[in-house]
């Protein structure tokens, strides 16, 4: 991954540190990564939900499917290894759970 493909420092000094060497040094980084990405799927529901607060037409009826490609398409030139079709099922996952959540009504957090 390139450096200017990196989003936030943060995660760069995170996948930049020296690999592990051990199983449970190897488990205890995937904690750490786990911990983070459920931080940003957290953010990311609550940006689906006040997106679907503002558009005309919300939930699984308003979706934009050239969206959701670029969405995609950008990720796998960020994540290459990963491939395109591997994260078009997660980003389907992430973004119906994230519509799912919002129709719901769930707040932040909780």
């Amino acid at each position: 991954m390139s450096e200017s493909t990196l989003a936030h420092p943060s995660i760069d000094a995170l996948i930049r540190q020296a690999p592990p060497v051990s199983v449970p040094e190897c488990r205890a980084a995937i904690d750490e990564v786990d911990a983070v990405l459920a931080a940003l799927l957290e953010y990311r529901a609550a940006l689906t939900s006040q997106v679907q607060r503002l558009k005309p037409v919300s939930g699984q009826a308003g979706r934009d499917p050239r969206r959701e490609a670029e969405i995609v398409e950008r990720m796998a030139a960020q994540a290459p290894r990963l491939g395109s079709e591997r994260l078009r099922r997660i980003m389907l996952a992430v973004i119906e759970e994230s519509l799912d959540l919002a129709e719901e009504g769930v707040p932040a957090g909780g």
